[in-house]
């Protein structure tokens, strides 16, 4: 295990997954499954979605800033450190999620960690600011909704 930083937290990851760490931060667009509505909220209240991941915070801090836009999609922005992005965590969300689509939240040739000015400098950069300012503007609150409509969003 060797510790990596998430969120502005210390945690342990395998070695295995941090020798081929590539730090990025994803706009992710993705649908909840059919049916999946209401474990999906037992997870977020119970605080066990995403749990057994090394990312297992990321999950709940993720839900909550997510936003479902008026094509019905839910978009969150997520820090990765996987070589392939949502690696590890593309289990954990296809459990309720369809991804619909997973792309680059920021410019990677102004990416700190990207170039090599800053290591680890996603965990706590703040370069998708901008467009997570502008998610909270978009759309309603994804556990809102969630909770309002009865789990059936």
């Amino acid at each position: 295990m060797r510790l990596v930083r998430i969120s502005g937290e210390t945690r342990a990851a395998p070695v295995s997954v941090v020798g081929h760490l590539r730090n990025m931060r994803y706009l992710v667009r993705a649908r909840v499954k059919a049916g999946c509505q209401g474990a999906l909220l037992e997870a977020i209240e119970s605080g066990t979605l995403g749990e057994g991941s090394v990312a297992e915070g990321e999950y709940l801090r993720n839900m909550n800033e997510a936003r479902v836009c008026a094509d019905e999609t839910v978009r969150w922005v997520e820090v990765c450190y996987c070589p392939t992005p949502l690696q590890e965590e593309r289990p954990y969300w296809e459990e309720y999620f369809d991804l619909v689509k997973v792309q680059d939240a920021h410019d990677r040739r102004k990416c700190r960690d990207e170039n090599s000015s800053e290591p680890w400098a996603c965990g706590d950069c703040d370069c998708t600011a901008p467009l997570e300012e502008k998610l909270k503007n978009t759309g309603e609150p994804f556990l809102e909704l969630l909770h309002n409509l009865g789990a059936r969003p």
